[in-house]
């Protein structure tokens, strides 16, 4: 049942996709703003689909810790299935970049709505290069006034593996002197990574304190992030993860 429930989903997805995609690239010569509430309410109606279809029920824990008081920020997330996307597009209370590979601009018709988002493509292919872009559009992205998101992982990690994460947005942060907002999620007990088999549950997306980075090494603000997201993985996730002490997690990350 869980499978039948996952191929109509993605039924579902496909079938408002295209008119999605075809309206953002006919709005183009309109407001990029227009463009990104018309993709994050279509990203609300995916959540919808889930928990009505598959019995995805979620929950947003946290909110409360984003700021109201104009602070950019960059979000890092946890990454474990692409309901994620559809989730920090929903309950991010402001225009933000996610970061993302540029050869998704390449899938026809997909790729060119998603361009006319302007958010951050990333070329991987230029290597420390690519970095760079990273850093120069990122300040260009905060100094108009956008937040940036991101998964630090760099990939979708099933639950309870554990793994280094890269310490990109941790280097832009404390190079900006901005602070970053945790997200610990776990959406792949539920939405299986490679698989089509939807499993209901609940999951629940839980915001973080903000960290502060103004003046402080990028090791030590990567230390407590991995350790804040991994730990309250314990907390979500009790059955997968266990009952270890966050201590465990050290922080150590991939360049």
């Amino acid at each position: 049942m869980s499978t039948i429930r996952g191929w109509i989903y993605y039924i579902v997805l496909a079938i408002t996709l295209i008119p999605l995609a075809i309206a953002l690239i006919i709005l183009y010569p309109a407001s990029v703003s227009l463009r990104y509430q018309l993709a994050v309410s279509w990203a609300r109606f995916m959540l919808k689909m889930g928990e009505v279809i598959c019995g995805m029920r979620y929950q947003f824990k946290g909110t409360e810790n984003f700021p109201t008081d104009g602070t950019s920020v960059l979000v890092l997330s946890k990454h474990q299935s692409a309901w994620d996307i559809f989730a920090l597009a929903s309950l991010i209370p402001h225009q933000a970049s996610f970061v993302y590979k540029k050869e998704l601009h390449y899938v026809p018709v997909f790729g060119q709505a998603l361009a006319t988002l302007h958010m951050m493509a990333i070329d991987r292919k230029k290597g420390s290069r690519a970095y760079e872009q990273f850093m120069n559009q990122g300040k260009d992205f905060m100094k108009r006034g956008w937040w940036l998101a991101m998964f630090p992982e760099g990939t979708r990690t099933a639950p309870g593996v554990k793994t280094h994460y890269k310490s990109g947005g941790a280097r832009f942060a404390v190079a900006t002197s901005t602070p970053i907002i945790p997200i610990a999620l776990n959406s792949g007990e539920c939405w299986p990574r490679n698989s089509i088999s939807k499993k209901p549950g609940l999951i629940t997306v839980s915001v973080g304190p903000m960290i502060k980075t103004e003046g402080r090494g990028f090791e030590e603000v990567q230390a407590e992030l991995v350790n804040w997201i991994e730990g309250e993985m314990h907390v979500i996730s009790p059955v997968v993860y266990g009952n270890k002490a966050t201590s465990e997690f050290d922080g150590k990350t991939q360049a």
